[in-house]
């Protein structure tokens, strides 16, 4: 093995913060349980805060994002996991403070692995990613409440978490209404299954005015936060389950109480990153064969290391569409 290993790497000159292809040695990663070599990596929203120096998400620099990755365990010092064994990682510190999924190497601690599903390839792990992990806790936590059929609105519909939370539910038969701030209803109907589409803002101002709005959902996924929220908790009907993942629209939201105790609605909040290995397991074992989409491959950027920082940039302006999967051998 050579002692240097390439990485995007993120640093800092005089607060401004720049991203660029690095040969960087070992000796930079941290000492932990299992090295591994990383043959595919996601990108998703906080890797793009985390390569802007958002200080929220990355404390320390230089650093290397990326808070996905699969490959193949290259040396552990314990003994679940050996050399060769197929891995995946997400969540946890990584990309976040420990260097990530955006180097060809990581080493991390033994807890935060998973070996790969069988029915699973490493390119169709990473095109769920964090992102698809958090689709499917949500859609979990919607069947978990008793919500296993009916309408359901997923708002950030053309994002990594609302693509997949979309073809997830309409794959097991769900009425799913996709709603974005992008007029992509052909890839939403056509390619996610999504049954309708509805432009965000409409559906803000159809729905926020009011204390409560007209029941019409049985449940939601909401992956922006703000308004969003509020408006997806005054249209849902009577016992409805709405879940929440992300803040990118804001961390705030406004509703009265009449939701929850005229209609006996909840609320129930969405956290992949530090959920036990077995939970991550069983959702994982899900994605890999009953909530596989048919067409995951048509959701799905295959990029090369070197193109990752203009992906960044897309990210950051909103403008991104599905997923994005690093292939490392590219």
């Amino acid at each position: 093995m050579a002692d240097q290993f390439k990485a995007l790497v993120v640093r800092e000159d005089n607060g401004n913060f720049k991203s660029e292809i690095e040969y960087v040695p070992f000796s930079s990663l941290p000492t932990n349980e299992v090295l591994i070599k990383v043959g595919y990596s996601s990108i998703n929203y906080k890797d793009a805060l985390s390569s802007a120096g958002n200080r929220g998400v990355t404390h320390k620099f230089p650093h290397v994002p990326g808070i996905d990755a699969t490959g193949q365990v290259v040396s552990s010092t314990v003994g679940q996991f050996n050399k060769g064994d197929n891995v995946l990682v997400t969540g946890y510190d990584l990309g976040m403070n420990t260097w990530g999924g955006f180097g060809e190497y990581i080493c991390v601690p033994a807890d935060w692995i998973i070996k790969l599903p069988g029915d699973l390839t490493p390119m169709e792990a990473m095109s769920f990613g964090t992102a698809g992990l958090t689709a499917g806790l949500s859609v979990f936590n919607l069947i978990q409440s008793g919500i296993d059929k009916g309408k359901i609105v997923v708002s950030g519909a053309t994002g990594g978490v609302g693509t997949i939370a979309i073809s997830i539910l309409s794959k097991l038969g769900y009425d799913v209404v996709a709603v974005s701030g992008k007029n992509e209803d052909n890839y939403l109907i056509d390619i996610l299954g999504a049954s309708s589409y509805i432009a965000r803002d409409t559906f803000i101002e159809t729905h926020d005015a009011k204390a409560m709005s007209r029941a019409e959902f049985d449940g939601g996924i909401d992956t922006v936060g703000g308004n969003m929220l509020s408006s997806m908790l005054k249209s849902s009907k009577y016992n409805a389950v709405v879940t929440c993942c992300g803040n990118v629209a804001s961390a705030e939201f406004t509703t009265s109480i009449f939701p929850f105790i005229l209609r006996g609605i909840k609320l129930i909040g969405i956290d992949s990153v530090e959920q036990k290995a077995d939970v991550k397991t069983a959702i994982w074992n899900l994605l890999s064969h009953d909530w596989k989409p048919m067409r995951l491959q048509d959701m799905v950027r295959e990029i090369s290391l070197e193109q990752v920082p203009d992906v960044l940039e897309i990210l950051l302006k909103g403008k991104a569409k599905g997923r994005f999967v690093i292939n490392h051998s590219l």
